[in-house]
C-alpha cells in the first residue's frame, strides 16, 4: 500500500485551533500517513500585505506540530525563491514522495476560485485527491469545474468536520485590540505570542 501524504498550505499568521482541527481530522478521514504544514514565506495574492516574519509563524508552527507523529512542517516554499504557486509545490511535493497519494487539502472557497489559479489544471493533474473543508450552507458544483480542470470530480472528497469560524486575521484584531483571544488558539501559540509581543 502506497504513502498517503496530505498537504495545507497557508501563512499561517497565526496558526489556530481551526487549523488544528482540520488537520486532524485530514489524517483520520483521509487515513493519512503524513500531513505537511506547508508554510508559505511570501503568497503571490497577499502581495504587499503585513504578514510576520518568516521565522516567528515558522516557530508556531512547530510548535503545533509537535502535538502529533503525523504532522511535520513542509519547507518546499520556504527553501526557494519566490513566487509560490501551488501547482510548483505539488510538483515538487511529488519529487519527494514519488511513490506517494498527494492529497492537497483545500477550502470550499478555494475549491470555486481553483479555476483562476495559476496552471490549475496541471495542479488538479498532479495530485491524487483534493480533500475539500466545507463550511455549512457550503456548496459545490463540480460539473461546472470539470471544463476548466478535468478529473477534478472522480478526485474531489469531502472532510467532515465541526467548523469553528475562526481566521487567524480575527486573532490578529483581537490581539491588537487588547480582547481576549486566548483560547482560540493552541496554548503554545498563545505563549510564543505573549513571549513575543507580536500582533501588538
Amino acid at each position: 500500500m502506497s504513502q498517503r501524504v496530505g498537504f495545507f498550505g497557508g501563512t499561517f499568521d497565526p496558526p489556530h485551533l481551526g487549523h488544528l482541527i482540520l488537520a486532524a481530522e485530514a489524517v483520520a478521514q483521509f487515513q493519512l500517513d503524513v500531513f505537511l504544514w506547508m508554510l508559505t514565506p511570501n503568497p503571490p495574492h497577499k502581495i504587499g500585505a503585513d504578514i510576520t516574519p518568516l521565522a516567528h509563524r515558522a516557530a508556531m508552527v512547530e510548535r503545533v506540530i509537535a502535538r502529533d507523529s503525523a504532522f511535520a512542517l513542509s519547507r518546499v516554499d520556504i527553501d526557494r525563491p519566490a513566487p509560490h504557486y501551488t501547482a510548483d509545490s505539488a510538483r515538487l511535493l511529488a519529487e519527494r514522495y514519488p511513490n506517494a497519494e498527494l492529497y492537497m487539502l483545500i477550502g470550499g472557497d478555494s475549491l470555486h476560485d481553483l479555476p483562476t489559479w495559476r496552471r490549475s489544471a496541471d495542479l488538479v493533474a498532479e495530485v491524487s485527491k483534493i480533500g475539500v473543508m466545507r463550511r455549512p450552507n457550503d456548496s459545490a458544483d463540480l460539473s461546472a469545474l470539470e471544463a476548466p480542470l478535468p478529473g477534478i470530480t472522480a478526485k474531489t472528497r469531502f472532510l467532515e468536520a465541526l467548523l469553528q469560524p475562526i481566521s487567524s486575521s480575527e486573532i490578529r484584531r483581537r490581539v491588537k485590540a487588547r480582547e481576549m483571544y486566548r483560547y482560540y488558539l493552541p496554548p503554545e501559540v498563545y505563549e510564543y505570542i505573549e513571549e513575543q509581543g507580536l500582533y501588538r
